[in-house]
């Protein structure tokens, strides 16, 4: 596919404008991801989270750019990349950032990723701990948490994962009418500021408008955010080693975050460290990007 020409999925909503940045579509294994680019030097890669898309890093592209290639894609089925019926699992979706790696010719890159990209970001960091120099993941801690009755209480405010995982009401909650949850999560999971505009949550909101991004993110709550979930909490990693040096930021204000029961990594990897920013929600990376942006540097020389 031509990398400048936009699949009919995607031409139907105005994409958000950020100065600096480069735009293209490139072809991952007949997949036409859209990628924003800005700068140059060693890479950076940018995984956004869910209701998100690469928008989520408009804060943070350019002060990284300053010393950086910064390669920022929608996933699958998000933004303006492609949404086919299929593919939201786990080898599928770290299949494509690694097949996007190897079609822009980067054999190792910083990962910086928030949400469920943080979990892919983990798991290219496990399954291809060459491509990974190292790793900041946001609002998810680590894959080896200990299953503790608290957790429970916690979990609790997952409950938009139900709905959004069926096949029947999860593409109509996303799509329907004023997309009351789609804004809720974007709003909700966090303290009373408000961390994004209205002009934010629209651009967030209206990808999933469109029936087929609608049902990929129900395909991707129910394909993978749903079975990791289940998967870390049966000890399903207990046996991977993370070599990668890491860091694990979490928001103080973030609802589905809680430090006291985050503990359990220590073992399972050789540099990995989690950390609580003060004040900050969830959508940190919309809340406060100055912050995130320290921090990535702060990892990208210790990694050095």
């Amino acid at each position: 596919m031509d990398e400048n020409v936009v699949s009919e999925t995607s031409a139907e909503v105005p994409m958000p404008e950020l100065a600096g940045v480069t735009h293209r579509w490139v072809d991952v294994d007949g997949l036409a991801m859209h990628v924003v680019e800005q700068g140059a030097g060693d890479p950076v890669l940018l995984l956004h989270g869910f209701p998100e898309h690469w928008w989520e890093w408009r804060g943070a592209i350019g002060p990284l750019a300053a010393d950086h290639h910064v390669v920022c894609p929608d996933l699958r089925g998000a933004g303006w990349t492609d949404a086919p019926p299929d593919g939201y699992t786990h080898d599928r979706l770290l299949a494509d950032v690694v097949g996007l790696l190897d079609a822009l010719g980067l054999d190792r890159v910083h990962v910086v990723a928030h949400d469920w990209g943080a979990i892919v970001g983990f798991h290219l960091c496990l399954e291809h701990p060459d491509r990974a120099a190292s790793l900041l993941s946001m609002g998810v801690p680590h894959l080896w948490l200990r299953f503790d009755p608290r957790l429970l209480l916690m979990l609790r405010h997952t409950w938009f994962q139900v709905v959004i995982a069926s096949r029947m009401t999860g593409p109509r909650a996303l799509s329907r009418g004023r997309q009351r949850l789609p804004r809720h999560l974007l709003q909700a999971y966090g303290d009373d500021r408000p961390v994004m505009t209205d002009a934010d949550v629209e651009a967030y909101v209206a990808p999933l408008r469109q029936p087929a991004r609608a049902r990929a993110g129900s395909a991707l709550c129910r394909e993978f955010v749903r079975r990791e979930l289940r998967a870390v909490l049966r000890g399903a990693y207990r046996d991977q080693h993370l070599s990668t040096p890491a860091v694990a930021l979490l928001g103080e204000n973030d609802i589905l975050s809680d430090p006291a029961l985050l503990g359990g990594y220590e073992e399972h990897a050789d540099d990995l460290t989690v950390d609580v920013l003060p004040g900050v929600s969830h959508f940190m990376v919309d809340d406060r990007p100055d912050l995130v942006v320290d921090r990535a540097r702060e990892l990208f020389a210790r990694a050095a």
